[in-house]
């Protein structure tokens, strides 16, 4: 019986890791998240101005559900699958920072995704 029990554990244990992100891939997606929601950028979806709170809450929305269908590999995966385009229109995402001209999305969190590497000495890829 502690035999098929250990293997019946061993067996949930190594399904719920292969469903999981690996942590730094996961730190990186959560820093964009966390540098998003703490800009002074608006977020353009589907040509609606939207505050960085409720982008993130969207772009989360999106993450988890790429997680969940095993979609992202890594940041970069995250930026192209999820927050650079609208799944429903295809219409690109776009970010404008203070009096800055908005700029796509996915340069936006690939620069932000660039910025973090480099100061973690090229950590990722």
């Amino acid at each position: 019986m502690k035999t098929g029990l250990f293997w019946l554990l061993l067996a949930c244990g190594v399904n719920a890791h292969a469903g999981g992100l690996p942590a730094e891939t996961d730190r990186e997606i959560q820093h964009l998240f966390t540098v998003l929601e703490h800009s002074d950028c608006r977020f353009q979806r589907n040509g609606t101005w939207y505050t960085p709170q409720e982008a993130s809450a969207h772009l989360h929305r999106k993450y988890e559900y790429l997680r969940n269908k095993q979609r992202i590999t890594d940041a970069e995966s995250f930026i192209t699958l999820g927050a650079s385009s609208s799944s429903m229109s295809g219409k690109a995402y776009q970010v404008q920072c203070g009096d800055r001209p908005a700029v796509s999305s996915r340069s936006w969190f690939l620069q932000i995704l660039a910025i973090d590497r480099q100061k973690r000495g090229g950590a990722g890829r």
